[in-house]
């Protein structure tokens, strides 16, 4: 390396896979109408990191003629794609949904920082993202940095310690299941609606 050359490494990254579905009206329609027939027959729902809001059981995947299978079927090419980002073999039959659910947010409903363990990725996709309903967050998973901050002149990569993405209907986003993250309070009049999922790979 030349005198005088600076570079500077970055390892480790913790990357959120942003994509937007090409035919997402048409899954955001058909998954509407299911997740309000699974709230309508059990309205109480589960309680996991949701504050306020309708966590529902796991769905049914194996009716292949719901909503789900059709939403999951369709985007498993954007779950090969963060394997081939990643540099992970890709074999359909080893890559294994466990779960996936449906979280509907009503004014001033949020969801708490949590991680996903046991996976190797989660996602969420937001089938009903109204304005001023809340950001997705994503934090820091080093707990070393988080409880030692230095005092910054200006925010870089180096030093955030949250980040915060806007979501819109049709957004899916896939990212590390250790990764920490939470859900900001829905503000607006309408629901908030999402989906997630968690993706572990079979030896």
């Amino acid at each position: 390396m030349p005198e005088n050359e600076k570079k500077v490494l970055k390892f480790f990254p913790q990357p959120i896979f942003h994509y937007k579905l090409d035919n997402y009206k048409e899954h955001n329609l058909n998954l509407t109408k299911y997740i309000y027939e699974l709230y309508k027959n059990d309205n109480e729902g589960l309680k996991r990191s949701n504050q306020g809001g309708w966590h529902s059981k796991p769905f049914n995947l194996k009716d292949k003629d719901k909503a789900p299978f059709k939403f999951f079927t369709d985007i498993q090419k954007y779950v090969a794609d963060v394997f081939k980002e990643y540099g992970w073999h890709y074999t359909p039959g080893k890559v294994n949904l466990t779960e996936m659910w449906a979280i509907i947010n009503r004014k001033n409903n949020f969801n708490l920082e949590h991680t996903h363990p046991n996976n190797y990725l989660s996602a969420a996709y937001y089938v009903k993202a109204p304005e001023n309903c809340g950001s997705f967050k994503v934090s820091n998973p080093n707990q070393i940095a988080r409880e030692r901050i230095p005092l910054s002149d200006k925010k870089t990569d180096f030093n955030m310690n949250v980040a915060q993405i806007k979501p819109m209907e049709g957004d899916l986003l896939l990212f590390p299941a250790y990764l920490p993250h939470s859900v900001g309070m829905n503000l607006s009049d309408e629901d908030r609606i999402v989906i997630s999922f968690n993706i572990d790979i079979l030896r």
